[in-house]
């Protein structure tokens, strides 16, 4: 199965490579996509618990979904996320 999540916090490249090693990481999803100028993460996934993985790493990443509240926290740790992605 396919889903698009939207996220906050994402900027750039460097926050999109990071987001497709970390997510890509996650067993039974696969093909993660990240589009800046949408906000937004595609992945396939294999079963609904698979998605909600998928979600709880962009939380811990700093990348929450626009349904979560966007703390202070999650603003610092997508900057370190971003700095992280630029830097491979």
């Amino acid at each position: 199965m396919k889903a698009t999540v939207m996220v906050q916090n994402l900027k750039c490249g460097g926050c999109a490579k990071t987001i497709i090693d970390k997510v890509s990481e996650l067993e039974n999803v696969s093909d993660v996509q990240v589009d800046v100028d949408t906000s937004s993460v595609s992945f396939n996934y294999q079963e609904l618990d698979d998605a909600l993985l998928v979600k709880q790493r962009l939380k811990q990443l700093g990348y929450p979904s626009v349904d979560m509240k966007n703390t202070t926290s999650s603003m610092l740790k997508s900057y370190l996320s971003c700095a992280s992605g630029k830097m491979k």
